[in-house]
């Protein structure tokens, strides 16, 4: 029996990006995860690559008005504290570890998250709202960063991602 191999996709890293489209699904809204959407996206749009943020379940604090300004470190479970889970769960230590992050952030000058945010859509980015997650979190779009340019379905978010490469985060 002979199987059908199909060869890799091998990536082109020429200077013109254009057509290319990145989708950058966030859907953890804790400090440690906001980051890596964010630098990605930013990363993306300076080589001139058309760049979308989805924005769903707990991604939701990143775009959150009440939340995108305090978002937490949870040391607690994380393997990359390469600290003892008992320890991290210790009373102040969400607060400290949040501490040392900004400080740790803030040390490299990369910008808090609303500041990044506007960095990126000053660039041509564009951040999307999850339907699902709106409702069943009871947010409307006023509750949200005021760039942030729709609430959409998961359906449009498949529509507005076609040929894309989509990463989740």
């Amino acid at each position: 029996m002979t199987t059908a191999t199909s060869a890799a996709p091998i990536p082109s890293f020429d200077d013109d990006a254009g057509g290319r489209k990145l989708c950058i699904i966030c859907s953890k809204g804790s400090l440690d995860m906001a980051y890596p959407g964010l630098v990605l996206a930013n990363a993306a749009l300076g080589e001139g690559v058309e760049t979308h943020m989805f924005f769903t379940f707990w991604g939701f604090d990143i775009i959150n008005r009440k939340t995108m300004g305090h978002l937490q470190f949870s040391p607690v479970g994380n393997p990359a504290t390469h600290m003892p889970t008992a320890l991290m769960g210790l009373p102040g230590m969400q607060s400290f570890a949040t501490h040392m992050m900004r400080k740790q952030i803030e040390g490299i000058d990369v910008p808090e998250v609303p500041e990044f945010l506007e960095l990126i859509t000053d660039a041509g980015g564009h951040l999307w709202a999850c339907r699902m997650s709106a409702d069943m979190m009871h947010l409307t779009k006023d509750d949200l960063y005021e760039r942030v340019e729709d609430i959409i379905s998961a359906s449009d978010f498949i529509e507005l991602s076609e040929g894309a490469q989509t990463i989740f985060v």
